[in-house]
């Protein structure tokens, strides 16, 4: 049991007073909620809150356990910012570096949930099309969403992994009938990112494998970019689904070649540190939430596999990590 993560838990619970509200507000699931009150209840002996199906209440005992828990995370709130004042960094200060790509997608919400519960907790962003535009001396963390990540001393944990979709918009449909074979493309205008391979892209079905060269009438780094100019009609792009699921619900953006498999269409996204010893508190706490969430929240999505977390790996090659399963 770790019963400080459970008096946490009981903290909120009780500031609420719901369930589902609290474990909305640390990013955990509602069964973590309940399970964690549960085991400290069974720990403590005595019953703390009060559940029925209209109302959560705190029992006598519960109130009285609620003040004193209040002082202990007052007092490790305290002591959390001495030792950062001691080793010259602001308490609860993080410096962030984030692709564009996982930028525009998940990160403002990870944010925000982390920022309920850690409400000290101030943000200094980076966001690069690039991982080569920023160096470890940059940021205290760094999310990164790539195919193959590059060779790296930090600490690498993987979250989750998304698939590209090839997209078009209804407007350039209109004027030219959708591909029906790779083959087709062609004939078609396409769009690059420079995260996306941009001499030729593979496909496979019953028949096997086929390369398809790819002669791009735009290419550019940021993918965000590429997403405005397929929805203004440009052309026909590959993109990453986590990046516009919302315009392939609403219909802004048409997929092509659904019964066909797009080739190394996978994408890991994962977060990166440094494994130096005595890690600052506020990292610790940050990097602890970012991979809980994911493993209690993980997405929905038809297309998308979620890569479940492991333990916390040193990358010294990407065969080792592709071999080990994660990818």
């Amino acid at each position: 049991m770790n019963q400080l993560a459970s008096v946490r838990i009981f903290a909120k619970v009780a500031d609420c007073l719901n369930f589902a509200e609290a474990a909305k507000q640390l990013g955990i699931s509602n069964s973590v909620v309940t399970r964690s009150v549960a085991v400290l209840e069974q720990h403590l002996s005595v019953r703390l809150v009060n559940r029925t199906t209209r109302r959560v209440s705190l029992t006598p005992a519960g109130q009285l356990y609620r003040e004193h828990c209040g002082e202990l995370l007052r007092q490790l709130a305290t002591m959390d910012e001495c030792m950062a004042a001691a080793a010259g960094q602001p308490a609860g200060s993080l410096r962030i570096a984030a692709s564009s790509l996982y930028a525009s997608t998940d990160l403002p919400e990870v944010l925000a949930a982390y920022r309920v519960q850690e409400q000290r907790t101030q943000f200094d962003l980076t966001v690069f099309d690039n991982m080569a535009d920023v160096t470890v001396a940059d940021f205290d963390v760094c999310f990164s969403a790539e195919r193959h990540l590059r060779d790296s001393s930090l600490v690498c944990r993987p979250l989750a992994q998304t698939r590209d979709v090839i997209v078009g918009s209804p407007a350039y449909f209109a004027r030219r009938r959708p591909p029906r074979t790779p083959e087709e493309l062609s004939s078609h205008d396409v769009l690059v990112a420079s995260d996306a391979p941009s001499r030729y892209w593979e496909f496979r079905d019953k028949h096997g494998t086929q390369r398809v060269v790819v002669r791009p009438i735009l290419s550019m780094q940021n993918p965000l970019l590429i997403k405005r100019a397929v929805q203004a009609g440009l052309g026909i792009a590959r993109l990453s689904r986590s990046l516009i699921q919302g315009e392939l619900a609403d219909g802004s953006l048409k997929p092509v070649f659904e019964n066909i498999e797009l080739c190394g269409d996978a994408r890991t996204v994962w977060v990166l540190y440094s494994g130096q010893p005595y890690m600052a508190v506020a990292l610790r706490s940050f990097v602890d939430f970012v991979v809980e969430r994911y493993r209690q929240n993980p997405r929905e999505d038809k297309r998308e596999t979620v890569v479940p977390v492991g333990a916390a790996q040193h990358h010294f090659s990407n065969t080792e990590l592709q071999w080990t399963g994660i990818l």
